[in-house]
């Protein structure tokens, strides 16, 4: 912890952004932190008759809603989390340049999961895609089991592992989190079907789908070893299924207050970062999301 950590939310006025701004606020009581809550908006220079003449009416409205909107979410926020500073920038850019640029330096980006004005379409557009691509800081995407719910506060924080290097960060990032939450963590590995019919092609007279199995869940406990000496006060459910790892995240995720992916993984969670998995869960997850990606800062990524 540095006095630098500084813990960002995207605001936009929705409901969805409130609850990231109160999550947020939450997150950074956790961690001492700062909070920064982000408005950013764009006035359009082109394709609209006689706009010249009223862009500087357009740019006062857009930047008069925006302290509005940040106003609100500041005084959730202090509400969320007395004690915790709260700072608000407007900026005059597209969300995904000014959320890049806020990554940079953050420990954290947080982000409701609909999204108006400058951050429409969060989820499945180019915010998102860029954030989770190229963000400098993990991001988690708020959620709650119906649209507009708030996020569930219970339950265990649930880490899908494979055994790619971000992965690892994933791991360590989850523990990070539980710890501070003082709740168990869920440790989820899935082998696929996929993986046992190529198996089966090359060894076809000696693979039993339990020896799988039984060598899956060594990898598993090997990538969970540093992290749970690390930890040692954190209560570990390691989990080896055989099926399908969207779904047998979305199944935990039911019971949990945080899911954490790696960015980029092998085997089952393959494309976790742009493929279906990942889009599957930041749209349909029941709690908050996190994506963590190695990052080029130097930042702990366990924040």
């Amino acid at each position: 912890m540095t006095d630098t950590d500084t813990i960002v939310a995207g605001v936009d006025g929705s409901t969805s952004a409130l609850h990231a701004a109160t999550w947020a606020a939450a997150e950074a009581a956790r961690h001492g932190a700062r909070l920064r809550l982000v408005h950013a908006y764009l006035v359009p220079d082109h394709g609209y008759p006689g706009f010249l003449a009223t862009a500087h009416e357009v740019r006062e409205g857009l930047r008069t809603q925006g302290e509005g909107w940040l106003r609100e979410a500041k005084e959730a926020a202090e509400k969320a989390a007395p004690g915790v500073e709260v700072e608000t920038a407007l900026t005059e850019k597209l969300a995904t340049t000014a959320l890049l640029g806020e990554s940079r330096a953050a420990t954290l980006v947080v982000l409701g999961s609909r999204g108006l004005g400058g951050f429409s379409g969060l989820l499945i557009g180019s915010v998102a895609v860029a954030l989770a691509a190229h963000g400098e800081c993990p991001v988690v995407v708020v959620r709650g089991k119906h649209p507009d719910d708030v996020p569930p506060s219970e339950g265990p924080v649930v880490v899908g592992v494979d055994d790619s290097e971000v992965s690892g960060l994933a791991v360590e990032f989850a523990f990070a989190q539980a710890a501070r939450r003082r709740v168990p963590l869920v440790a989820v590995h899935v082998w696929t079907d996929v993986t046992l019919k190529a198996t089966v092609r090359m060894y076809p007279l000696s693979i039993d789908p339990a020896d799988i199995d039984a060598q899956e869940r060594a990898v598993l406990e090997e990538r969970l070893g540093d992290a749970r000496r690390r930890h040692p006060d954190v209560a570990v459910e390691a989990v080896v299924e055989r099926g399908r790892p969207v779904r047998t995240l979305l199944g935990y995720g039911e019971r949990a207050q945080l899911v954490v992916v790696g960015s980029r993984g092998r085997g089952g969670f393959t494309g976790m970062l742009l493929g279906s998995t990942s889009r599957t869960l930041v749209v349909h997850a029941p709690c908050p999301v996190a994506v963590v990606r190695p990052q080029s800062t130097g930042k702990d990524v366990a924040p």
